[in-house]
Order: structure tokens, then sequence, then C-alpha cells
């Protein structure tokens, strides 16, 4: 029982005495500290007191592409935790490959009648593919958040890293670094965060179709994409993510040439363990805490009943110099 007042009560951020009144149903706490505790026992895995059986938490989906990109479990944690504060039971869905769909999902969701959705990465940011989901979503009047770059007349707020300026602080730390071929390793054509990254490269400098190459977001796919690229003979790397940057890292050693000797890497959203890497990526990262924290507010104001624009917060992200790159390579 210590134990597991004092897991609840971190959780929240109240004390392990707030709890236990919680958990005897002794009055003294707000209507909203007694629901973050309930919902605390709920993602904790802990069995609610029997007299309290009867409340049923309020369900929030939480819909993420995938967990082996470090930055989407990031997001997961500062969602989570903060819908947890407000008294909201985050019901996590991770698509795999081959097995559970995003739209069965939000079929599964809409049954469970939850009070709404945040989509972390996720087919709203691919132009080419179906939303009819996001449709039936809208036509149930269910509150959405989208994080990270949507396609147009989706109709939801959603809160954004700025694409364009973390495209323009890798671009200018390159080209101060005195590389002149920079090629840009992204995800498909019909990716919008993708399309801004490029779109902002173009507006800096000289980005020839031949220095940009697509791929799946992976490891991987960094390699293929960036294999090409070093063959064209870029020196410097901007990806559209840390795996797709590793990848890169990868193929430039597969070729016998040193990071940063002879290429120079950076990566995207500044994930868990980037700075342990060998070399320590120089990449541009994302403000996850702010943004997932803006992403629950915008939620939680829906399901209060404030009607809230379907505007796109943009939100700065910030260069973090390591040691995969370096001066380019004299000719």
């Amino acid at each position: 029982m210590t134990r597991r007042l004092a897991e609840v009560a971190k959780k929240v951020g109240v004390s392990e005495a707030t709890v236990s009144r919680v958990l005897n149903g002794k009055p003294g706490v707000s209507d909203a500290t007694r629901q973050a505790v309930l919902s605390a026992l709920d993602v904790l895995g802990y069995e609610r007191p029997t007299q309290l059986r009867g409340e049923r938490a309020r369900l929030v989906g939480l819909v993420l592409p995938e967990l082996q990109n470090p930055i989407f479990p990031a997001f997961a944690e500062v969602i989570g935790g903060a819908l947890a504060q407000l008294g909201l039971t985050p019901v996590l869905c991770t698509q795999t490959k081959g097995g559970v769909s995003e739209a069965d999902y939000v079929e599964l969701l809409l049954q469970q009648q939850v009070s709404g959705v945040v989509f972390a990465g996720g087919l709203y940011a691919q132009a080419d593919a179906p939303h009819d989901h996001y449709r039936l979503l809208a036509d149930r009047n269910i509150p959405v958040v989208l994080v990270n770059a949507a396609i147009e007349h989706l109709g939801f707020p959603g809160v954004s890293c700025d694409d364009a300026v973390a495209v323009e602080q890798a671009w200018r730390h390159l080209a101060s670094l005195g590389h002149e071929r920079i090629g840009l390793v992204l995800g498909p054509g019909d990716h919008v965060p993708s399309a801004r990254k490029l779109a902002a490269a173009r507006a800096i400098g000289d980005v020839p179709d031949e220095f940009v190459a697509r791929a799946i977001f992976s490891i991987e796919g960094g390699h293929a994409a960036a294999s090409r690229l070093i063959d064209r003979g870029v020196t410097g790397i901007i990806c559209a993510s840390d795996p797709l940057a590793l990848g890169a890292v990868r193929a430039a050693r597969r070729k016998g040439y040193e990071v940063p000797g002879r290429v120079s890497v950076v990566g995207y959203d500044d994930s868990a363990f980037m700075n342990c890497t060998e070399p320590p990526l120089t990449t541009v990262r994302q403000p996850i805490e702010a943004m997932g924290r803006a992403a629950v507010e915008l939620l939680n104001a829906q399901i209060g009943g404030t009607v809230v624009p379907a505007e796109e917060l943009l939100f700065e992200p910030e260069l973090v110099v390591r040691g995969s790159t370096a001066q380019a390579p004299k000719a």
C-alpha cells in the first residue's frame, strides 16, 4: 500500500496524504485532483478501491504510428502524464506492420466512448493516405488534436514543430562549416513535414533533385537513401528523423568514409540516446514537453465545450551540435 501511495502521488504531483484521502473517500480534495488520482491508478495498473469502481474514468485515445522511433514513446510519456493530471486516462494505440490499422483503432475508441483522441504521427500527415476515419471522428464531434503537420482541410487543431525553421538551422550550420553539396533524406513524397522541409531548403540554397532522397522512416531506409546521396558527391546530409540520420552514418561507414571527416550528418527530433551514439548525433530538437502539454490543453478545452479554432500552433526547434558534423572536406 505504501509503495502504491508513493507511485500514485509521484505520478499526479501531490502528497501521499492526498492520495490516501481520495482512496478512502475523505473530503478536502478538489474534483480535479480526485479524478487525476483515479486516472493515475488506472495508468499504473492498480485496482480502484471497491467503493470507487463504479466511477468510470474518462478515456482519451493516444494513437501512435510506432514505438521503435524513440520520439513517439517520448511524446506518449508527456501526453499521457498531462492527461492523467487532468483526470483523463490515456488509451495507447500503437500500429504494427500487418496489425491493427489506424482506422480500426478509431472504431475501437469510438466503441469505448472516448472523450477525445490525440494523434502523434499518423496518416493525417500523408496526402495520399486514406482519411475517412478522421472524417468519422469529425462527424461524431469527437475532440481531436494532431501532432506535427497534417494535410489541409481535416478541420482539427494541431501542434507542430516548425519544419522550415528546423531545416534552416541545419542548413546554415552545415553551410557555416563550408559544405556546399548538401543533400536531404526525407520521407515519402506525400508526407507533409517532409514537403515543408524540402520547400524550406530550396528557399535557402540550391537543392537539385539528385540531392533529395526519399525513404521509409527507419535506419535501413536512411542507409539506402544516404548511400545514393553519398555516391552523388554530397558532403552534408540533413535527415527528417534521427533513425534516418543513424542510417546515413552507417551508410557512410560502409563505404569506408569517416563521419564527420568525409560526410557530416544532421538528424531531427533529438530523441533518446542521440548523445550516446558514435559519433554523438548533431540534430534539431523538437520541444516535446511544450508540444505535448499544448496538445493536451487543446484537447481538454474541446472536451470542456470550448470551441477551438482548427489552427496549427508552431513550436520553435533547437539545433543541438554534437560530433556528427565538422568542416567540409577539402577538395
